[in-house]
Parts: structure tokens; C-alpha cells; sequence
């Protein structure tokens, strides 16, 4: 009952221990689900740990909608040792004594990394260039490109653990790297640092509150596998577009793709959640405005529905 509840679609909140890659929690829920096919929406590093949400059978068609999600993580930043791949599990390249740096200080520095500015992604990283992981340069001793990115950090919370650690809040856009955040304060204080510990606590509007761990999720029961909060059936999944109910006839066209009129006004190329009866979600369809645009045709893009 369960591969079949989650091959019909669900998200899976789950919590990853550390030690593990993101790949590996992939794995292991697909055997104890009995679904093959299940990805994630965003990639954790395996000294990390935190929600990953997992899109199992039909809802791996909407990963691309979660992965850009905004995410908030928890964690600790380490003074005085700057390492090659910016957390503590790389080689050193630089250790320094801490100044004594006042709260105040710090709180200047961390302003370079707050709203929108730009970001060199780690030298070990899986970002990739020319058809090449960052990674594998970096292992070869090859020079990896300079590519910048803008990302938007919309909170960083700092406190002092301990003379040379600073706990942290941080939320972000999608993409951002927290590692080279803690490289390049670091650097800012003069003395290096690198990130030290990583908790992931939310996806968008997913709390790893609602997630349940990877060996319990192993242990439970199907019924408890399957059950709310960390399991989020199809019909239920929390969609930023507009629910458009159907009737039988239009509901049987939108299962074979074919467009559908709606009153609906909005923009070319808006979202559309289409939904059947008892609340089932058919497609996602995108609107095209038809005359003064209180009507609109809907083409179903994303066919969940048998």
C-alpha cells in the first residue's frame, strides 16, 4: 500500500542525518517505499543534516517548482582555520590566531553578506563549468573559473558560542552557498574561518519540524510511512498557483492534454492548478489570455492524472 500511495505522488519530508549524501537518502527511500522513481529539491553536503524534501513517483514531475524555493538553516562558523573545501571537513590552508573582535565587529562584516550581492561558489563543489564539476578540477590541482552569481540573503543572525565560534541563523535564495558565506566572513575578520556545522530548517513553506528521520521513516509501519505531516499526498502538495476545478468532460481532455477555456484572467504563461473530482490534481496548466482576458485558454502541461 504504500509504493502504491507513493507512486501515485506524495512529498516526503524527511530529516537526513549527517554523514550521509543526499543521494544516499534518495536510496534508501526508495527501498523502503518500493518507489523507484523519487528525487529531491535540494542538495544537502553529507557533514549537513536537515529537511530534504523528496518528490516521489508523479510528483517528480514538480521538483523543478521546489528546488527553487527559498531555504533557512541553523548552524556554526569556526574562526581561525580556513580550509579547501570551506567547512571543517577539508585540508587546512590557512590558520590563524583569532583577534579579540568585538560583537559589533563582526556584525559590520556579516553586513557584506546580507541582501542581494554576488558569490563565488567553493572550489569543491559540484557546480560546473564546460561540461566539468568544480570538484573534479579541484582534486586534478586545475584552477577552478571564477563564476559569480547574484543570491539574496534575507536574514543572518549572529551570536558568540565561544571565542572563536559564531552560532547563526541564516534564509536565502535557492542556490546559495553557506560555505563560502563562513569562507569569506572569514576572510572580512582577517583571521579565516570555515563552516563548522550545517542544519537545513526549511524549504520554502516545508519545516523539518513536519519531517520524520531516515531510520524511522526505515522502522514505521506503510500506514505511518505514509501518513501525515512528512507524507503529502498529491492532492494535498501546497502549489503557489491557482486551483481551477473541472467537470467530467473537461477533466477527460485535460487528462490527454488537450486545452481548456476558464474564466480566468492573468498574465501568458501563469500557472494553473487543475483539478477533478474529489479534490484530484489532474495537471498543471499554463493560461493564455483569449480577447479582453477575462477568459483564458488552459494547456495542460504537467498531466498527473491517469
Amino acid at each position: 500500500m504504500t509504493a502504491e500511495i507513493f507512486a501515485r505522488g506524495a512529498l516526503l519530508l524527511l530529516d537526513k542525518p549527517e554523514g550521509l549524501t543526499s543521494h544516499d537518502v534518495v536510496e534508501r527511500a526508495r527501498r523502503a517505499s518500493g518507489v523507484a522513481k523519487i528525487g529531491h529539491s535540494g542538495t544537502l553536503d553529507p557533514m549537513a543534516t536537515g529537511l530534504l524534501v523528496l518528490c516521489c513517483g508523479k510528483a517528480a514531475r514538480l521538483q523543478g517548482f521546489f528546488t527553487g524555493l527559498p531555504k533557512s538553516y541553523e548552524g556554526s562558523i569556526a574562526l581561525g582555520r580556513a580550509t579547501t573545501t570551506y567547512d571543517r571537513e577539508g585540508e587546512t590552508t590557512s590558520e590563524s590566531r583569532v583577534p579579540e573582535l568585538s560583537l559589533d565587529t563582526i556584525e559590520r562584516a556579516a553586513d557584506a553578506f546580507r541582501g542581494r550581492f554576488e558569490q563565488l561558489a567553493p572550489p569543491f563543489s559540484a557546480k560546473k563549468s564546460g561540461g566539468r564539476r568544480f570538484y573534479e578540477m579541484a582534486r586534478k590541482g586545475e584552477e577552478v573559473p571564477r563564476l559569480p552569481k547574484t543570491v539574496t540573503v534575507t536574514e543572518f543572525a549572529i551570536e558568540r558560542s565561544a571565542p572563536a565560534r559564531l552560532a547563526f541563523r541564516l534564509s536565502c535564495s535557492s542556490g546559495t552557498y553557506v560555505r563560502s558565506i563562513a569562507h569569506d566572513l572569514g576572510g572580512t575578520l582577517g583571521c579565516g574561518a570555515h563552516l563548522a556545522s550545517l542544519r537545513r530548517t526549511r524549504i520554502g513553506n516545508f519545516d523539518v519540524a513536519d519531517a520524520l528521520t531516515l531510520d524511522g521513516f526505515e522502522r514505521a509501519d506503510p500506514e505511518l510511512r505514509a501518513s501525515l505531516p512528512h507524507a503529502i499526498p498529491l492532492s494535498k502538495i501546497p502549489l503557489p498557483f491557482p486551483r481551477m476545478p473541472v467537470a467530467s468532460l473537461e477533466a477527460w481532455k485535460v487528462r490527454r492534454g488537450q486545452p481548456i477555456p476558464a474564466r480566468l484572467s492573468g498574465s501568458d504563461g501563469d500557472w494553473v492548478s487543475i483539478v477533478g473530482s474529489d479534490d484530484e490534481l489532474l495537471a498543471l496548466g499554463q493560461m493564455t489570455p483569449v480577447g479582453t482576458g477575462k477568459i483564458a485558454m488552459i494547456k495542460p502541461k504537467i498531466v498527473l492524472a491517469d
